[in-house]
Formats: C-alpha cells, structure tokens, sequence
C-alpha cells in the first residue's frame, strides 16, 4: 500500500472530524460507532487510529479546537472594536451570534456532550468556557462602568444574554426569512435593551 503523502493526511483528517461532527450531531457521541464514522470517510476502521488515539481523544479535539477558534475569533472581534464599550459589546454579541449560525454542530456537541468528556479533558473545556464568560462579564461591568450599562448583577446578566444569543442556533435555518445579519441586528437589540441605562 502505498504511503499517504501529508496534503492527503490532512484531507483525511479534515474529513473525519467533518464526518464525526455529523454523527455526534446526528446520534450523540455514546451512539456515533467508529466503524461508521470510518465507512463516512470511505477508510478502514483501523485506519482511524492513524489520525486519531481513542473515541474519546476525538471528542476532545473536537471541543477544543472550538473553543480555540471561538476565543481567538472573539478577541479578534474585540480588537477590531476599538477601545469604547458599547462597541466592544456590540461586536462581542454580533461574533457570538454569527459564530453560532454558522457552526450549529460543533456548538451543540461543545454544549451536549460535555458529559462525555473524561474529568481532565472535561475541566480544560469549562475553564476555557469560563474564560470566554469572563470576557462578557468584562464588557458589561466596563459598560457599568462607564455609566452606559445599568446591571443588577454582571455575572447573571452574561449568563442570561449567553442563554438568548446562543439559543439562534437551536432554530435558525439558512433558508428562513431573516438573514445573518437582520438576526445579529435584532439579536444585538433585544441584549442591549436589558441592560442599557435608561435616560
């Protein structure tokens, strides 16, 4: 058999994390059989273990390089915003809302299959989930304090517009009536609207 050059690795192991995101998504995790997620590919079963070390390490790498891209992107977003409040959160919540259309599978297994993760892999999925709660806690107690915000408390606030703004992933479709950008704005005004200062 001839040796897999490493473009045709990377397309292989592109290919199984696409295809492990659909099953988990389809089946959850304890259901998705390796034997399928191989078949998906159009490799043999053993083949797997040349891209990945166990079921479980799979999931894990899954989480994190979602957690990964949604941390960076999210800075990125924050920087491009510049230093004033409003407009940090604005564009915090305008990232999350996008980044949320626009990978449904990988946000529904980070969120549903936490469980399945063994303990360690588990906590270094919630710090970094910590990590990016922070940031929005951080940009409403800026707000708050710039006189611009009005919070009864920063943490529960960023835990209740956290739940609104992820929701959209639950029901939106590509093909629906409002497109990404109407579902940020509206999205962008309802989360404003609850803790602006008023007058």
């Amino acid at each position: 058999m001839a040796r897999i050059t490493r473009s045709n690795g990377e397309r292989t192991a592109a290919a199984i994390r696409q295809a492990a995101l659909r099953l988990i998504h389809q089946q959850g995790f304890a259901a998705m059989n390796l034997r399928e997620l191989a078949a998906a590919v159009g490799i043999s079963p053993a083949s797997l273990y040349n891209h990945m070390t166990t079921k479980q390490s799979l999931l894990f790498d899954l989480m994190l390089e979602h957690m990964t891209a949604l941390l960076e992107q999210t800075d990125a977003a924050l920087a491009a915003a510049g230093p004033e409040p409003l407009a940090r959160l604005e564009a915090f919540i305008a990232h999350h809302v996008l980044y949320h259309l626009e990978r449904k599978r990988e946000v529904y297994i980070a969120n549903f299959e936490l469980r399945a993760l063994d303990p360690p892999n588990a906590a270094r999925i919630i710090t970094m989930r910590h990590d990016y709660e922070a940031r929005l806690i951080g940009l409403l107690e800026e707000g708050a304090a710039a006189g611009l915000l009005n919070l009864g408390d920063a943490r529960i606030s960023a835990y209740a517009m956290l739940a609104m703004l992820t929701g959209v992933c639950t029901w939106y479709r590509a093909d629906g009536r409002l497109q990404p950008a109407e579902l940020v704005a509206l999205h962008t005004r309802l989360a404003l609207e609850g803790v602006r200062r008023k007058g």
